[in-house]
């Protein structure tokens, strides 16, 4: 489970040793962090169903003279129950508070980091199996994922090198009414699951059911929109420095991986 926007590591170790996922044996791995808030990327795994074999942090470079900082990306590599290596990346891009265009730059860099770390992998593992999950404050089809990350639609041949993106196709659909993100009243994917091409085979030993990626839409992660655009919108837990007793602005997204022995 990837995680963004946490203040510190005793929040994962109350959620891990002193609430209810202690039963399930559940870990946590918490990135480094240069941002000036203080906001870490972090991943909860279950000990006894993936061995950690390593884990890095990666610091993008947003600024050429370094005075910007922003969340580092998480990368772990493990290896599941029946003796394959998975990657996983979890990632939280620059947000667009500062306008779009003067922020753009920033996700691209981290996009481009992202690549390097992801290309290295691709020539390295004759079969990397790739997962990239989190906030990356911009659109499928922005610049700097379908670009810039090389992430595409499931259309046409699945290659094993290429990067796919879950939600690419889905964002394009003039029929979709969902996402993880209201803005204006208007849903989108901000957040993003983003898999190597061997997670899409089902001949391989790890793979990812109907190669499909899901909303987690509860209704308790729910409350009315405004009457000018109606409908629902995820309850959050603050608005500005208003507090609402909600859950998150976004919504979860999640996958069903198949592991065979």
């Amino acid at each position: 489970m990837g995680l963004c926007e946490v203040e510190n590591d005793s929040v994962l170790f109350d959620l891990t040793k002193r609430a209810a996922l202690l039963r399930h044996k559940y870990e946590y791995i918490i990135s480094d962090t240069r941002d000036l808030r203080g906001s870490c990327t972090a991943l909860l795994y279950q000990r006894d169903q993936i061995k950690i074999l390593s884990r890095r942090s990666y610091a993008p470079v947003i600024t050429t003279d370094g005075s910007r900082t922003t969340r580092d990306i998480l990368h772990v590599t493990g290896r599941v129950i029946n003796g394959q290596v998975l990657d996983i990346f979890v990632c939280h891009f620059p947000s667009r508070s500062e306008g779009l265009k003067k922020t753009r730059p920033y996700r691209i860099a981290c996009a481009r980091l992202l690549r390097q770390k992801t290309d290295s992998l691709l020539r390295v593992r004759k079969t990397a199996n790739i997962i990239v999950m989190g906030d990356f404050n911009d659109y499928p089809y922005d610049i700097s994922l379908k670009d810039t990350l090389g992430a595409i639609g499931l259309e046409g041949e699945l290659l094993q090198k290429n990067l796919y993106n879950l939600f690419y196709d889905r964002s394009l659909s003039k029929e979709n009414k969902e996402g993880t993100y209201k803005y204006r009243g208007k849903w989108n994917y901000l957040d993003q699951l983003i898999v190597s091409g061997t997670l899409l085979r089902s001949s391989n030993r790890i793979s990812i059911r109907e190669n499909r990626a899901h909303i987690y839409s509860a209704e308790f992660l729910l409350e009315n929109d405004n009457d000018k655009y109606g409908g629902l919108k995820p309850f959050r837990t603050y608005s500005g420095w208003r507090y609402l007793g909600g859950y998150s602005d976004h919504l979860p997204v999640y996958i069903d991986l198949l592991i065979k022995d």
